[in-house]
């Protein structure tokens, strides 16, 4: 049997489109060329629930047509779920480049149109503040996604990528967290508005010196093989004197960064506005770089009530998030009703043994055995580590192989993973200094291994992004309107 040579071209413009209406372009042929488009025609699959979805899309057609808000009302109340009928299932985006089932798609549409409808319009019986508690009810209920940055050092520039093709979809979720390198980027981000993000992609516009070599005499006296002076001054550039707090009140999203304790009796922390709104952003992404033997630990920073900087419980010091909680998924979990994970995996040791989610990546007969080489690598490195953590004599090495026990324990991956494919020249350029052109590069890698990913996110994020942006809204009405009452009572008083 002989392959369409026009796969081979449009592959070529898959794997070197410079943007997403390229690469989408590339795409949406190799479906047709591949069979996909007429998949995607066809409602009925024994991979959702498609009965079931059909429904609800009626219904919600119905009560538009007929203007009965009361049923709509309640249709949304009480239909919406997060994966209703198995809408998440990975296999519906395996099956094509672009998109899914028409009958998913046009799902969301519709029930994104009908709250956006109720957000925005005079409704009968609907007064505002009885529409805001819907909408907070609502998202709560339904949940939200989030971004995790992973670390790696240098590579995480990749990081950036994922970024830019989520923010230009308008995917990015307002919940951010990251470890290390990712940290980082989740604090600088976290900083920036959305109308600030296209100059935060700019690689002239950042402070790219963040390691100095201070050598291995440094490192035997605990100093570390870098010079952490330099990081903090990189830091400070890039992210500014921001606390949590602060950041939040400009910008609206909610970052999250995790740091590892190094004393006993003490736990990983997931540093936020929620558990220390008044701590330096730069501080706690200078904690969780720390990666132990690179640089030492830190004492983390905060501001007072008269906005001094002074040290945040100057007793206990903190190191590398990512060595105990590279992926904070849990507790997220609980703090934000994160419903859905986006992950942007950049570890070295941890990208080799990730399975892939793209069209390309199915599970094959050829692909088994590394698979299951993979597995037991895992499995059996897991084991080991935690024998030796539980009974090696020297506290040195129990130590050692007791943090070896908990990167391997962990989980790197999440409902979307997103990683970079490695070279050997990139692995030489983890520990230095990136020239711009290097970070470009690294941020157009980042774009091209999400843009696959974009129909399953979008699946599980564009109706929690849209009650989002409805809260918002509502929130400035209602604040408007508390100062246009202040303002009216006010006058009221001078008559």
């Amino acid at each position: 049997m002989f392959r369409d040579p026009r796969v081979k071209k449009y592959r070529k413009m898959l794997a070197e489109a410079p943007n997403y209406e390229a690469w989408k372009a590339a795409a949406l042929e190799l479906d047709i060329l591949e069979g996909n488009a007429d998949w995607k025609e066809d409602f009925a699959s024994d991979l959702y629930h498609y009965e079931l979805v059909y429904d609800r899309l009626s219904h919600l057609k119905q009560y538009r047509q007929q203007n009965d808000f009361h049923r709509l009302k309640r249709a949304l109340r009480e239909g919406l779920h997060h994966d209703l009928g198995n809408l998440g299932n990975p296999a519906l985006y395996r099956c094509s480049r672009v998109g899914t089932k028409h009958l998913i798609e046009e799902y969301i549409t519709q029930a994104c149109e009908a709250l956006d409808f109720l957000c925005d319009h005079p409704v009968p019986d609907f007064p505002a503040e009885e529409k805001y508690r819907f909408f907070r009810d609502t998202l709560k209920s339904y949940g939200r996604p989030t971004l995790l940055l992973s670390g790696g050092a240098t590579l995480g520039i990749f990081h950036f990528g994922v970024i830019k093709a989520l923010w230009e979809k308008g995917l990015l979720p307002q919940v951010v967290a990251g470890s290390s390198i990712g940290a980082i980027i989740a604090g600088i981000l976290g900083v920036h508005t959305d109308a600030e993000i296209p100059e935060m992609l700019v690689p002239e516009t950042h402070d790219l010196r963040a390691w100095k070599w201070r050598g291995l005499l440094s490192a035997m006296r605990g100093d570390g093989l870098m010079d952490q002076e330099q990081l903090k001054s990189c830091l400070r550039s890039n992210i500014g004197e921001y606390t949590f707090e602060e950041a939040f009140e400009r910008t609206g999203r909610s970052i999250n960064i995790s740091v590892s304790p190094i004393q006993a009796n003490q736990k990983a922390r997931l540093l936020c506005g929620y558990t220390s709104p008044y701590l330096m952003i730069w501080s706690a992404a200078l904690a969780s770089a720390a990666v132990p033997g690179i640089f030492p630990p830190v004492t983390l920073m905060k501001k007072d009530i008269h906005g001094n900087v002074l040290p945040y419980m100057p007793r206990l010091k903190f190191v590398d998030g990512s060595v105990v909680s590279d992926l904070p998924i849990e507790r997220l979990m609980h703090l934000y009703d994160v419903n859905f994970t986006i992950v942007s995996q950049t570890n070295p040791h941890v990208v080799p043994f990730l399975s892939g989610q793209s069209v390309e990546d199915k599970l094959s007969l050829s692909s088994l055995p590394m698979h299951l080489f993979k597995s037991e690598i895992q499995f059996h490195g897991q084991g080991v580590f935690d024998y030796l953590r539980k009974r090696l004599k020297p506290e040195l090495f129990r130590q050692v192989s007791g943090q070896f026990y908990t990167m391997m324990a962990q989980k790197y991956s999440g409902d979307v993973t997103i990683a970079p494919s490695y070279s050997f020249r990139d692995f030489r350029r983890m520990l230095s200094n990136p020239e711009p052109e290097y970070v470009r590069e690294m941020i157009l890698a980042g774009e091209r291994a999400t843009w696959p990913m974009i129909s399953m996110i979008r699946s599980h994020a564009r109706i929690s992004k849209t009650l989002e942006r409805c809260v918002a809204r509502l929130k400035r009405q209602e604040s408007r309107g508390g100062e246009l009452r202040l303002v009216s009572n006010t006058d009221s008083g001078k008559a």
